[in-house]
């Protein structure tokens, strides 16, 4: 059980991470100026997102399971 609370902790732990680097790309002059002329992120910035809430939700439920 130990095996499986260490993998849930790495998980979140790369979830905040991917989630933290997606931020720090879409406050960045490039990503703001392609927002501003489409309206909506990068396809980079949303997949960081995405896979960092992904991991988030999977290694919180391994963690309570």
């Amino acid at each position: 059980m130990k095996a499986q609370k260490l993998v849930a902790i790495v998980l979140m732990v790369v979830g905040a991470g991917l989630v933290f680097w997606g931020y720090q790309m879409s406050e960045s002059l490039g990503s703001q100026l392609s927002k501003s002329l489409t309206g909506s992120f990068s396809d980079e910035v949303m997949w960081r997102y995405i896979s960092g809430v992904a991991s988030l939700l999977v290694g919180g439920y391994l963690f309570r399971k």
